[in-house]
């Protein structure tokens, strides 16, 4: 027999010909671990499954994306450069940006505009985006608002040709510190080339989208602290008129309520708010997954993990796409948004209150979202006579318009028939809950549907309840689609 040499500590002996030899006991440590570590292996891969089944908005391949990113191999000392500080989700990406046009600002401002623009092979809509933000916005509004373009081609001379136009275009814009042009050299860029093919794209196809998630990055990067809030718009949008007091609209009815995105306009990227204390995480977050998928799919993923499962958009659309090219090889792009009104664009306040009804609510179609603005309804099974549906203000208020639409494009018989609008006041309980003492018969539905303007002049009291009361009894069910309520505003507000 040949004399085996061992070392201390392992579980081969090795022969001088090369054979290994196990010892009886390492075999059984060995089965032990083996166990342990299928057992292991098991309970890892039921916990990923659970995960799965419970959370269906995830897209079925999230894991593995996120599996197989963070296991991707750093092989550019560039690629490390960029990515070196992903483990501080809350600061900044080291970039050293080049202002080709305007300069730091000296104060906050309410509203950040960000768009990104490169070179495209057919049509340049860049100039007459800026123009729409600037011409769209009142001079009080202009105050609060700051526009960054990124120019994030790296052909260098098109960038200066481009900065030209800018300049002498929207000059008193740039020294009036509301218009900054930058640019982030190619040097901070990770690998764009032999990138992974998801989704069968081509490889140009990968390269083009994958940069253009960089070029977000950094322009969020880069606006992090220029104001409170950050809408995202591409550089082929028409703006609807005095879109920043919608805008300021809407997020005063969100107050005290979380939110990660407010959507403007149903198309891509176009029209996304967000809180500017959340733009370096999302900067961070776009660069994670620069190669996995274009970036608007990488907003919702974005919104989804921050715990905003449902999609908050506001109708009509502020924003609307104008390009007929699209930046990617100028093909064709039709896109249009069909709930974008550019003119007479005035969102309800709704200002806070509690809902009620005594009708047989159908699942989780609630009474809540008749109230909100967003894209969603309130839906009951067939009301009877004298059943109701409630909104009681936290306080009286000075109504000037008040719109109710029921039914949808889909289920268009799913209207309030017969019905009125009554508005009360003297909140107390009663044994129908809480309700107001008296109410005001203001008009009936007409083919499911009332409005009113003028209601100030029409009611002699600050209105503490609006109720919506079925007059006769129906075989169809009921959808409230939507219930506006604009407030009237002193002409020294």
């Amino acid at each position: 027999m040949k004399r085996l040499k061992c070392h201390p500590g392992d579980s081969v002996c090795i022969s001088s010909n090369e054979t290994y030899f196990i010892t009886l006991d390492k075999m059984r440590c060995l089965r032990k671990r083996s166990a342990v570590s299928f057992l292991g292996l098991l309970v890892i891969c039921l916990l990923f499954m659970n995960l799965y089944i419970e959370d269906g908005y995830v897209l079925k391949g999230d894991k593995q994306l996120i599996r197989e990113t963070s296991t991707h191999q750093l092989n550019s000392e560039r690629y490390v450069h960029t990515f070196k500080d992903l483990s501080n989700f809350s600061g900044a990406i080291n970039v050293t940006y080049r202002y080709l046009a305007g300069t730091p600002l000296p104060r906050k401002k309410y509203l950040t505009v960000g768009l990104s623009s490169v070179k495209r092979k057919k049509g340049n809509y860049l100039l007459e985006t800026i123009k729409s933000i600037f011409e769209q916005s009142s001079y009080e509004e202009l105050k609060e608002i700051a526009v960054v373009v990124h120019l994030a081609d790296f052909d260098l001379p098109w960038c200066d040709s481009i900065v030209r136009d800018i300049t002498q275009k929207f000059a008193h814009h740039i020294i009036a510190g509301r218009l900054m042009v930058i640019h982030a050299p190619e040097e901070y860029y990770p690998m764009l080339d032999g990138l992974k093919r998801n989704y069968n794209d081509p490889n140009d196809r990968v390269k083009f989208r994958s940069k253009q998630n960089v070029d977000y990055a950094f322009l969020l990067n880069f606006c992090a602290n220029i104001s409170d809030y950050y809408v995202m718009l591409e550089d082929d949008v028409r703006c609807s008129k005095n879109f920043l007091s919608a805008i300021k609209k809407v997020i005063t009815s969100r107050e005290g309520s979380y939110w990660v995105t407010l959507e403007f306009s149903k198309l891509g990227y176009i029209g996304k708010l967000y809180h500017s204390h959340d733009l370096p995480r999302l900067a961070h977050f776009l660069l994670m997954f620069y190669q996995e998928m274009p970036c608007d799919w990488l907003l919702i993923h974005f919104r989804s993990l921050l715990a905003q499962k449902e999609v908050m958009r506001f109708k009509p659309s502020l924003f609307q796409h104008i390009g007929y090219y699209s930046s990617y090889k100028g093909t064709e792009n039709k896109l249009k948004d069909d709930d974008f009104e550019e003119d007479s664009f005035d969102i309800p306040d709704n200002p806070p209150a509690e809902l009620y009804t005594n009708m047989n609510v159908f699942e989780n179609y609630d009474v809540s979202k008749a109230y909100s603005s967003v894209d969603e309804y309130f839906w009951s099974k067939a009301p009877t006579v004298g059943d109701y549906f409630v909104i009681i203000f936290e306080k009286p208020i000075n109504i000037s318009k008040i719109k109710v639409s029921t039914g949808t494009e889909d289920r268009q018989n799913d209207i309030l028939h017969h019905g009125a609008l009554e508005v009360g006041e003297n909140v107390g309980w009663s044994k129908k809950g809480k309700q107001c003492a008296t109410y005001l018969r203001l008009g009936e539905f007409q083919n499911g549907n009332f409005e009113m303007a003028d209601v100030k002049h029409k009611v002699p009291f600050d209105i503490h309840c609006i109720r919506i009361l079925a007059t006769r009894t129906q075989k169809e069910w009921l959808i409230i689609r939507s219930v506006s309520i604009w407030t009237f505003q002193p002409i020294n507000q």
